[in-house]
């Protein structure tokens, strides 16, 4: 494998890695901040893609992506309201929602389980026609999705030390966990909408296995930056994103069949849990053996 294929598969892994890590931000956001595992992360994520990729096949890329982040509050809006206003457990919430999210995707795709995107405009496209014969015309998908992931991040951040993120980081009461939700479900759909665009197609099951993906970035994020402030975790986040995407370019480059790529994802969720587990049990653990040789010397 020559340098340039290298640097060509750490470009891919780089530019995916962003683009789901604003999923992984909303993840953060709903399961770090607010305690509460929301499991139609998957169904928000293909309706982003979804509603994106039929705005901007009715002409309005930029546009595409208010448009998805808007479906994505509307999701997270139903979820918290079976949550505080039904009384349905988190985990069941998300579950329902993201059942019924599969009908509606397919319904805003009119009865089709695949768009094509192929002649169509895209912020992606039109950043490559913005960066055309310039030192960055190969980094043009790059470019959006830091774009994307920079602003996402800063405003994240400030909207957490305001007087309501403040409220939503002490999850006290309902309304603070609407709105959390609705934010994080938000990013979900502009991370689907993004993916799309820079894929030029949108799959029924584009955003299958997203929940485990995004939970995986989120641990491995915590183990690089677990520590810090607000802003410093949300990029630990966004680095556990992109290193988890190179474990994934890696395992295919050894030829990994695809169907496999779903057990690395829950190894890794294990690991991520277990390891620092294991690390603050290793003392007691350390203390028993050495115990256990005192009393067979004994």
């Amino acid at each position: 494998m020559d340098l340039a294929t290298i640097l060509g598969l750490g470009q891919t892994a780089l530019e995916l890695g962003l683009i789901c890590s604003l999923t992984v931000l909303a993840l953060y956001l709903s399961y770090s901040m607010l305690n509460v595992c929301d499991l139609s992360t998957d169904g928000c994520f293909t309706l982003g893609a979804a509603v994106g990729a039929v705005v901007a096949i009715a002409g309005h890329p930029y546009l595409a992506l208010p448009a998805a982040m808007a479906a994505g509050v509307c999701s997270g809006f139903i979820t918290a309201l079976l949550q505080t206003k039904l009384g349905v457990d988190s985990l069941l919430s998300g579950i329902i929602v993201n059942t019924g999210l599969y009908s509606i995707n397919i319904a805003v795709m009119s009865g089709s389980s695949l768009l094509n995107m192929n002649k169509v405009d895209t912020v992606f496209s039109l950043m490559k026609e913005l960066l055309k014969d310039t030192v960055f015309a190969k980094q043009y998908k790059l470019a959006v999705a830091l774009i994307a992931v920079m602003l996402a991040l800063v405003l994240l951040t400030l909207f957490l030390k305001t007087r309501l993120g403040l409220a939503i980081r002490a999850t006290g009461n309902n309304p603070d966990i609407t709105i959390g939700l609705c934010l994080a479900n938000a990013l979900t759909a502009l991370s689907g909408c993004l993916l799309a665009q820079s894929q030029k197609a949108v799959d029924i099951n584009i955003g299958t296995g997203m929940v485990t993906i995004a939970l995986a970035s989120l641990l491995i994020g915590g183990v690089i930056m677990g520590k810090g402030g607000i802003f410093t975790r949300a990029v630990g986040v966004v680095l556990g994103s992109v290193l988890f995407r190179v474990v994934y370019t890696v395992a295919l480059r050894f030829d990994m069949p695809a169907f496999m790529l779903k057990l690395i994802s829950s190894v890794i969720v294990v690991l991520a849990i277990s390891v620092p587990y294991i690390k603050k049990q290793m003392p007691m653990i350390k203390r028993r053996m050495a115990h256990g040789k005192v009393k067979g010397g004994v």
